[in-house]
């Protein structure tokens, strides 16, 4: 039976060559494709052949760092307490 790899089982603790390509783009080659993914704070590491080597967990920690999630929804006014402000000054 042939395995399909077109539709990985699980992700790889690192980025796929394909993944670093897509972040770098137009970057090419190896060397630049470091020195990008370094300005942007991730540690690289480099493989036998020259290529970038980025641990996914370190990546997803760096381009998306808790404290600084975007919110869900647009926040709007607290209603329940205008309402009662408005009743404690009507008294």
């Amino acid at each position: 039976m042939e395995s399909d790899k077109t539709i990985p089982h699980h992700a790889p603790p690192w980025l796929t060559e394909d993944e670093i390509a897509d972040v770098c783009k137009p970057l090419t080659q190896a060397a630049a494709q470091i020195r990008f993914l370094q300005s942007l704070g991730l540690t690289v590491r480099t493989k036998p052949n020259g290529a970038p080597l980025v641990i996914r967990s370190h990546f997803e920690q760096v381009m998306n760092p808790a404290g600084k999630q975007k919110p869900e929804g647009k926040p709007g006014p607290n209603r329940g307490a205008l309402m009662a402000l408005h009743a404690k000054k009507g008294k």
